[in-house]
Parts: C-alpha cells; sequence; structure tokens
C-alpha cells in the first residue's frame, strides 16, 4: 500500500492511501524521494487557499526522486532516471501564454496546489514537466532546486547585474536562496531578517544580515551606499512592515521585486516612487531555464542546498512538520522523506 499526505481541512492534515495512478500517454510515474514544505503549503494548511484547494488535498511541490514507469508516447526518460519537477500545467491558448508566459497563464494548473502534489510515495505527472537531475546531486539536496528556480527568476525579474547593491528583506528560505543567487550574479548584498536562528545560518553561508530590532537599517543603508539607497530591494518576508522597509532602501530609480505572497492590500508609499523614480516588478513561479539553472547553481555547490535543511522527517510525522514550520524560530527547511529507497522501491 502506497500513502499519501492530505489536507483535510483548516490546519488538518491525515495520512491515508494514496490513489495509484498508472501513467498514460505522456505520463510518467514518480517515486518521489522527498518533498520540501514551502510558505504556500502552510497557507493552504491554514486555510487561507480553500477558495482553491479541493479537498482532499495532496500537497507538495518542491521535491525529488526516481522514475518508476513511463506511459505510452513517452521518450527520452527510463525507469531510474533522476529527476524534479516543474509543476505548471498551462492551457497554450490563453493571453498570457499567447504572448510566451505560459508560466503565468491566466488557467494555470499549479501542481500540489490545483492538482495532487508530490507528498506521496506514487505520483503520476506529465513527462513535460520533468527536469533531469545530475547522477552526483543527492536527492535531497535536489528538493531544494524548486525553491532556488524561484529565486533565479526573482533575480532575473529584478535584472540584478554585477557590482549593483542589494537589499534582501526577510531571510527565511527564498530569502537567503535570493541572496545567494544575487551573490553568484556578482553583486554586493545585504539580508535583513529579525530571527536570531536564521542570521546565523545565513551568516554562516558568508552572508551580511542585519536584525531590524537592534540596528537602525536605514543608516545602516545611508553607511553601506555612501546614502545612494540601494539599486534593488526584495521584499520577501510578506509584512507590512517589510514592504516600508524595502521602498525606504532604494535609492534612485531603485528596483522593489515583490516575492512574497500577501494575503492583504498593503499601503504603499507612493510619493518615494514619484520622488525618486522607483520601479515595481512582481516576480511569480519560473520558467524552465530559471529551473535549469538552478539545477546546475546546486550542483556545483554555489547554492549549499545541504546547509539549508533543517531536519528531515518521515511521511508519518509530515503534520508535526507543519506545526514546527508554522512556529517559525530554529528551523529553515524541512523535508519530507517519502520512505522509496535510492532505486524507488518502497521501503
Amino acid at each position: 500500500m502506497t500513502l499519501a499526505v492530505r489536507y483535510t481541512c483548516a490546519r488538518t492534515l491525515d495520512t491515508a492511501p494514496a490513489v495509484k495512478t498508472p501513467p498514460g500517454p505522456g505520463e510518467v510515474q514518480l517515486a518521489p524521494a522527498y518533498v520540501g514544505i514551502c510558505g504556500t503549503d502552510l497557507h493552504i494548511f491554514h486555510g487561507d487557499m480553500d477558495a482553491r484547494v479541493s479537498t482532499p488535498a495532496v500537497l507538495g511541490h518542491e521535491m525529488s526522486g526516481r522514475i518508476v514507469s513511463v506511459g505510452p508516447d513517452v521518450e527520452g526518460w527510463r525507469p531510474g532516471d533522476a529527476v524534479t519537477v516543474m509543476p505548471l500545467r498551462w492551457d497554450d491558448t490563453c493571453a498570457a501564454c499567447r504572448a510566451g508566459h505560459q508560466h503565468v497563464c491566466q488557467r494555470l494548473d499549479f501542481i500540489g496546489i490545483d492538482s495532487p502534489g508530490a507528498m506521496q510515495q506514487r505520483w503520476t505527472v506529465p513527462a513535460s514537466t520533468l527536469v533531469r537531475l545530475p547522477d552526483s546531486v543527492p536527492l535531497d539536496r535536489a528538493a531544494l532546486v524548486e525553491p532556488t528556480a524561484v529565486a533565479v527568476h526573482d533575480v532575473g525579474r529584478a535584472a540584478v547585474r554585477e557590482g549593483e547593491r542589494v537589499v534582501v528583506v526577510g531571510g527565511g528560505p527564498v530569502g537567503v536562496l535570493i541572496a545567494l543567487v544575487t551573490r553568484a550574479a556578482g553583486a554586493d548584498v545585504r539580508v535583513i531578517e529579525p530571527s536570531a536562528h536564521r542570521r546565523a545560518l545565513a551568516e554562516e553561508l558568508g552572508l551580511t544580515v542585519w536584525d531590524p530590532a537592534a540596528e537602525d537599517v536605514a543608516a545602516a543603508i545611508a553607511r553601506w551606499t555612501g546614502d545612494a539607497g540601494a539599486d534593488v530591494a526584495f521584499e520577501v518576508s510578506g509584512a507590512a512592515a517589510g514592504v516600508d522597509t524595502a521602498v525606504e532602501a532604494l535609492g534612485v530609480r531603485g528596483r522593489l521585486c515583490l516575492v512574497a505572497i500577501h494575503p492583504r492590500p498593503r499601503e504603499v508609499n507612493l510619493h518615494r516612487f514619484f520622488w525618486r523614480e522607483l520601479t515595481l516588478v512582481g516576480a511569480r513561479l519560473y520558467d524552465r531555464g530559471d529551473f535549469e539553472r538552478a539545477v546546475a547553481l546546486v550542483a556545483d555547490g554555489t547554492i549549499p542546498a545541504d546547509r539549508l535543511i533543517s531536519k528531515v522527517v518521515p511521511l508519518a510525522e509530515a503534520p508535526s512538520a507543519f506545526e514546527a514550520l508554522e512556529g517559525g524560530g530554529d528551523v529553515m527547511k524541512i523535508l519530507v522523506d517519502c520512505g522509496n529507497d535510492p532505486t524507488g522501491e518502497l521501503v
């Protein structure tokens, strides 16, 4: 019997027998190895996305695993291949798709939110969503490819250039990944994060981090930039105060990249946008190029994925992992071990 972790209602997850769907034409069946829990999963857990999510819902879209079987008409893939999944399925007919922006399709199926996700021991997906993993990358580290692809896309949307000064507001998993990708692009980056645990981890990775409770961030930015302000700010905190900090950090013609999902409208200092000719850029999801770049960054160690993994829990303990993440504090990224051995067999 295979198992799945399912969201049933606000703050309630269960572990139940999974529906094993054999792969049809153009599909593959996977044995997920590790699945990461992200902020969107927590939004679902809290009940904030009940209008979108059909229950019971199998969660999870940050994953790594191996192919178990392939359906008809699938070429280039075979059982045993190590893969991750770009969990997007678009219609190819809406205005966004016709303009070449399939990742923001107006009828997008985000797999793991709008349809069953990876937190199960067998998972059938379109072969078109697969992204190959090098054999040299351990599968636990490979589970961080998806959030790294988010960071790659964010940095690309903000058009970060070598030598620019960049502020990242929020030092959680995505914030730290953005800082690492930004540093790899040759920029000078500072992270603003109130959690002592997350600050310590970011500092261990060689990042400069400011505690907003202990330091006058505005004064620190002025000293760092010679009163010019930052060229780019990423808002990753999801908090109203984070928006204010990001806007105030920017210098003339600075770019604000909005990464966090804000559940409600925020007040924004539009006079600052007018006075300094600032630009606001939205960043949502990723495309295949972002995913392939993320695989390369994890593979070559630019992203030290192992350092970001706080703990790994078995599938049956996934509900408690959601509660641990909900509390913040001394965790960064928690992975769920789906109970498949390296060949994809159940253990």
